[in-house]
């Protein structure tokens, strides 16, 4: 039997009920078919599309979602207020209350606030993304269970099919041994 006999009835269960195939489940049934792979690296064909600002948006997500990010500028605070602080007053950059800082800081979270959320809602897009290829794969494994249980039951049906015929030249001997007993027991 081959795998295009095997997949269509499993198509067929699928499609019962007035239910219709979607797009990404007919290539499904198509990869499964044609025994081709399904599996692909989503990642590398996500970046490879990805513009040069959605990069770097993530880069910047990246590196300040980082310990590194969030110990270097716990450091660069330190810095700051200490030497605000212990500074001559006319050489003070910045004097108590940091209002400077204070402008940066907030600078800095204007920005880096919409950029964090557009790396989060790439990677939203992303795990979609994902989402959808991993109900591919499973759907394909599932058609594949399903079709190996087919392929299964067939070599079932033709064991017992074949069963039947020793059981019926079996049970045809033993008729025959048994004429022949009855037939021996019958003579003086």
């Amino acid at each position: 039997m081959s795998s295009r006999s095997i997949i269509d009835p499993i198509r067929e269960r699928f499609e019962s009920g007035g239910n219709t195939l979607t797009e990404a489940e007919q290539e499904v049934f198509e990869h499964a078919a044609t025994r081709q792979p399904i599996a692909r690296d989503s990642y590398s064909t996500y970046v490879e599309g990805a513009s040069w600002g959605a990069r770097l948006a993530d880069a910047i997500a990246r590196v300040g979602g980082s310990w590194a990010f969030i110990l270097a500028f716990i450091g660069f605070l330190a810095v700051w207020t200490a030497t605000n602080v212990w500074l001559p007053s006319a050489s003070r950059l910045d004097p108590y209350p940091f209002i400077f800082l204070n402008l940066i800081l907030s600078m800095l979270a204007a920005l880096q606030a919409p950029i964090i959320m557009m790396s989060q809602n790439r990677q939203a897009e992303r795990d979609r993304i994902d989402a959808a290829h991993d109900y591919q794969v499973n759907l394909k494994a599932e058609i594949e269970i399903m079709a190996l249980h087919e392929k299964f039951d067939e070599l079932r049906h033709r064991d017992i099919i074949a069963m039947r015929g020793e059981i019926a030249a079996l049970a045809d001997a033993l008729r025959r041994l048994d004429e022949r007993l009855a037939a021996g027991q019958a003579r003086p």
